[in-house]
């Protein structure tokens, strides 16, 4: 298998068809979600992409059921990345001009799909923010929320490999809910966040749980941060598409056993409460990533706990937002 190397991001290139990450998932849910807000608003799902035998990073938007994309990058104040164009603020109705012009390409195994954002200035996880994932502890729901992060180089594709590091031999999963942020960002009230966010995507907070919990002094930030302990994607839709982020079923699956099903009503801290919380400690610009706690599953906490290992492959999906099928491999 290929690897592309992106200063350092590294990129697995995928052998997996690529439309069924965006086709397989809750296709008319989509269509319903999308009917209740404004017409005016194009149905965008912005993602990152390399071609084959071309290394160069695109941008691009992919269409509803998976089957077609239109490159954005190249033309006239569109940038090639996702955190550029989100600082640009670029309208999105002048946006939808040049898609109507544009010709669409059919989606196929010549696109390598990168995480939709690879260089934001901020990736903020909160821990123990589902109350299952609480109970599954035997933990009492926090009374404010406990803020962690990781660092750039744990983002790999929706079809990336995850690298079990030689250094730890209890590798978990987490399906979570990420919001990316749309502008910059401080002293925000909370009835005013969402006013903030540009999307959201499906994100896998892989976690080596003997670094996070036995090892580091307690600390997360080695157990959360190894290379490619992020997988994003598959794309990044847009806020107008989603009626409400927090009605969003979530599953988990390994090897093709369902381990986690949860629903993103369940979060303790709300979207706009995360955003406010955090905006007023630290300020938060377009492309940040905010991941938003995993529901209950997860491997640590199952009898007898399980963990990842070589060749299993793990399945992230999110109602509305798509599907990523990452391989673990050795390192």
């Amino acid at each position: 298998m290929a690897l592309k190397l992106m200063g350092t991001l590294l990129i697995r290139t995928q052998q997996k068809p690529i439309k069924q990450l965006f086709t397989k998932t809750n296709y008319d849910s989509v269509r319903s979600y999308h009917s209740a807000k404004s017409p005016s608003v194009p149905k965008m799902r912005f993602v990152q992409f390399l071609r084959k035998n071309d290394e160069r990073m695109r941008l691009g938007v992919v269409s509803e059921d998976g089957t077609k994309i239109v490159e954005l990058s190249g033309g006239s104040c569109v940038s090639n990345d996702m955190r550029t164009f989100i600082t640009q603020n670029y309208p999105l109705s002048e946006l939808q001009k040049k898609l109507d012009d544009a010709k669409s390409e059919e989606m196929n195994d010549s696109f390598t799909l990168l995480p939709p954002v690879t260089n934001p200035d901020k990736i903020i996880c909160i821990g123990l923010n589902y109350k299952d994932h609480c109970e599954e502890q035997n933990k009492q729901p926090p009374k404010e929320p406990m803020f962690f992060s990781k660092y750039n180089n744990t983002l790999t594709g929706p079809l990336g490999n995850v690298i079990a590091n030689k250094l730890t031999n209890k590798l978990d999963w987490e399906v979570e809910l990420a919001v990316i942020i749309g502008k910059k960002c401080k002293d925000v009230k909370r009835e005013q966040a969402f006013d903030y966010v540009f999307g959201y995507s499906v994100a896998q907070d892989i976690s080596a749980r003997d670094w996070q919990k036995e090892r580091n002094g307690g600390q997360f930030l080695i157990g959360k941060s190894m290379d490619t302990f992020l997988p994003l994607g598959p794309s990044i839709v847009h806020k107008s598409l989603i009626a409400d982020p927090h009605d969003l079923q979530m599953t988990c699956k390994i090897n093709g056993v369902e381990k986690q099903n949860g629903i993103s009503g369940n979060m303790i801290f709300k979207i706009d409460d995360i955003i406010s919380r955090l905006s007023q400690s630290i300020t938060l610009v377009p492309g940040d990533v905010i991941l938003t706690g995993t529901p209950k599953g997860v491997g640590m906490h199952r009898n007898p706990p399980e963990y990842l290992k070589p060749g299993d492959v793990i399945e992230s999906e999110i109602q509305c937002l798509g599907k990523m099928i990452n391989k673990v491999v050795a390192p």
